[in-house]
């Protein structure tokens, strides 16, 4: 039995009986969380039995746990298609998108340079200038504005030779976009989600639904730059969704030491409020 087997073991050994205690006192709600749970990981394409396992007991828990908010959202939220392209957003969603990738595209040899010198060696960093609609890192003038839609930008940056596990994000509030600033000349470098692989090298952009079952690959020598942001979701109310989101926003710092405990966070100093 390898280590991943045994890790398993333990949690469902924690997992199952903390189930059964729940349908014995709470059987309603106990039910209305298996279903919306079924619900949620079911919406997954490439099923299976790995999938099932890191969602009700391994790393998806927390994602299974908010199931019956994410799917709320989903209600008042435009129809998801898990991966997205630019044209499934709004004209004004697209503008504000458009106008942080332009800045990226840019000043990339400036923005690759000032995170090398900061973070020299590492498996994985992340350099943060806005984070949940927090302020972080002020280089770069044009990111210290206010932001309707855009929450989170940040760049995501992988050493030779390092890749995610398989995973689940939380929350079904925002989309992922990523945006590669350097795309390595192979195919070893790719994002996997919903049973296909979206390699770098051949599209630079990648945005999808971050709650569904995914791996981030770096089997190249070289770093891996991603531009990193979280956009609201396309909804007729972007008030609530970003209204939501601020107030999950302190939750999210800790969301933060569980789900990026790999990382280096590189963030500087905070602005004063």
């Amino acid at each position: 039995m390898d280590k991943q087997q045994k890790k398993l073991l333990r949690r469902m050994a924690i997992a199952l009986p903390v189930l059964l205690l729940a349908l014995w006192f709470v059987p309603v709600i106990a039910i209305i969380w298996i279903v919306a749970g079924l619900i949620d990981v079911m919406r997954n394409k490439g099923r299976n039995a790995l999938m099932f396992n890191r969602y009700f007991f391994g790393n998806g828990i927390l994602t299974w746990l908010l199931a019956p908010f994410n799917l709320a959202v989903d209600l008042i939220s435009r129809r998801n298609p898990g991966i997205w392209k630019m044209e499934d957003f709004p004209p004004e969603w697209r503008a504000e998108i458009d106008s942080v990738l332009d800045v990226f595209k840019a000043r990339r040899e400036e923005i690759m340079a000032e995170i090398d010198a900061k973070f020299e060696k590492g498996r994985r960093g992340m350099y943060v200038y806005r984070w949940y609609g927090k302020p972080f890192i002020d280089t770069v003038p044009e990111f210290n504005r206010e932001f309707r839609y855009v929450k989170t930008i940040a760049v995501s940056v992988f050493s030779g030779k390092e890749s995610t596990t398989w995973h689940y994000g939380p929350l079904r509030l925002s989309l992922r976009l990523l945006y590669n600033l350097k795309p390595a000349d192979t195919d070893a470098v790719f994002i996997e989600c919903n049973g296909v692989r979206h390699q770098w090298n051949r599209d630079p952009l990648y945005i999808f639904d971050d709650t569904l079952f995914h791996r981030s690959v770096n089997e190249h020598d070289g770093r891996r730059y991603n531009v990193f942001m979280d956009v609201i979701r396309p909804t007729p109310f972007p008030g609530l969704l970003s209204g939501l989101l601020s107030m999950v926003s302190v939750i999210a710092e800790r969301i933060k030491a569980v789900f990026y405990k790999n990382w280096t966070m590189i963030a500087g100093a905070r602005k004063p409020a």
